[in-house]
């Protein structure tokens, strides 16, 4: 009898095929014809499967009759139609063999609706729920997805570290890694000695893998790194993390248009990939969490993004008449209100902003020849705003020194970054994009902490 999972099962091809289930129960409901309605389902799929178990098995009576949900069973059985209503296939079970029980005086996942925030204290229980299940079967799409972009695009997958000394981004919310006693710290000159430390030097969890990054493309050409990073803001929002998955491209011999046009083409084909291979939860969520979502979805793979840079986005914003909660005024950072005015009602479609001023963006970033912007850029998208940001990066060492020296920064701690600038520098270009941030946009889902299995947020760490 061959082994089969529930989405297979629910095959209309399956029909008279004699299989083996395993999974979790959902409900159960007992017939006065003498038979009980299992509701099964292990996780491969949104919908369950009904499991027709009558009073001839020899175990009915003893566990059949009291099956809960939360318990773990083995069916084994024919797979028949369904005489019931929603569902083309059910079960005939021929064995039903009970690996677990599950208290229903105590198991949390019973019938009635919990509120995400209720169920994120179950973070271990959490995912045998309908919302849940789907958010974590798309979460695994699109990691797939961007695998396979990459890979089909000739880009080599690289793992940079988690444990880093120098800070990407400068700006110094970084999570200490340490051995050191807290209590009694080494010390010199009354400031900790961290040459006792364990790398002999402060040492961070990274923020970015982009400066490694770099190190590979400019001798192996395109790469892509994806994986965790942590960021010590403590930003108690529904769009922040203290730890998230990003992954970063970096492109040799690439100047900003080329890092748009795969930064477009990466967006869409995520979109695609979910909308065709995660269709019934994208139902779910288009019916259940975000009304909608499924059209606009399609509107951004099916429309081509418009490019704007920073400037004409401020001129635009200024000259539309709306009472914007911030200002806008030319070299500030952009909120997201602005970001979502451009794409929902002045433009309607996706739009990537380039362009922008120097003083808001990273030493790293090439600098344009007015003295006033960078070649950086952000994709904004409807409902969201930024959900990529990258740019050309500066590949001219002086000019590379100088803003290291304007921003304040060691130039020493980055003595071989520079080195990439000595010897062979190149063009190159990269962006980010944070794993969690565009499933909250495809899912719909309110808050970031519910599209990553255990968040880790200020005075969270459960699990």
């Amino acid at each position: 009898m061959e082994k089969r999972t529930v989405l297979q099962a629910r095959a209309a091809d399956s029909i008279g095929q004699q299989v083996c289930l395993e999974g979790w129960v959902r409900t159960r409901r007992d017939s006065k014809g003498g038979f009980s309605f299992i509701e099964l389902n292990d996780g491969s799929c949104l919908a369950n499967i009904q499991v027709v178990a009558d009073n001839q098995l020899a175990n009915y009576e003893s566990e059949i009759k009291h099956l809960t949900p939360g318990c773990s069973i083995r069916v084994a059985g024919e797979v028949k139609q369904s005489q019931g209503k929603g569902q083309a296939t059910e079960v005939q079970a021929s064995e039903v063999f009970l690996y677990g029980t599950a208290d229903a005086e105590t198991y949390p996942l019973q019938k009635k609706r919990h509120t995400f925030e209720k169920l994120r204290e179950w973070a271990h229980l959490r995912t045998r729920s309908n919302t849940f299940g789907s958010v974590f079967r798309v979460r695994n799409r699109v990691s797939f997805s961007i695998h396979q972009f990459f890979q089909e695009r000739g880009f080599l997958y690289v793992n940079t570290p988690i444990i880093t000394a120098s800070d990407c981004e400068g700006a110094g919310e970084m999570f200490r890694v340490t051995t050191l006693d807290l209590d009694q710290p080494p010390k010199v000159n009354g400031k900790v000695d961290f040459s006792k430390d364990f790398f002999a030097r402060p040492a961070y969890l990274t923020v970015s893998g982009q400066l490694e990054g770099e190190i590979f493309a400019t001798s192996l050409g395109k790469v892509y790194t994806f994986g965790p990073t942590f960021r010590a803001e403590n930003s108690n929002t529904s769009r922040h993390l203290a730890e998230f998955w990003m992954v970063e491209p970096e492109i040799a011999f690439a100047d900003l248009e080329e890092n748009m046009e795969v930064a477009e083409a990466f967006l869409k084909r995520i979109f695609t990939d979910v909308m065709n291979d995660c269709a019934e939860d994208m139902a779910f969520f288009n019916e259940r969490i975000a009304p909608g979502i499924l059209d606009t979805l399609q509107s951004i793979v099916d429309r081509e993004f418009l490019r704007c840079s920073y400037t004409e986005a401020v001129d635009i914003l200024q000259k539309s008449g709306q009472a914007f909660e911030y200002p806008v005024t030319w070299g500030m950072d952009l909120q997201s209100e602005h970001e979502r005015f451009l794409t929902e009602q002045h433009f309607q479609r996706p739009v990537i902003l380039h362009d922008y001023p120097r003083t808001i963006k990273p030493f790293y970033m090439r600098c344009n020849d007015d003295g006033k912007t960078v070649r950086a850029m952000d994709v904004l998208v409807p409902q969201v705003g930024e959900i990529i940001g990258g740019s050309q990066r500066e590949e001219r060492l002086d000019v590379l020194e100088s803003r290291m020296k304007e921003q304040g920064l060691n130039a020493e701690e980055y003595w071989w970054y520079l080195d990439l600038r000595r010897y062979g520098t190149v063009p190159h270009s990269g962006f980010g994009l944070g794993l969690e941030r565009v499933l909250q946009f495809i899912t719909g889902m309110g808050n970031i902490r519910d599209v990553i299995p255990f968040p880790r947020t200020p005075g969270w760490a459960e699990f």
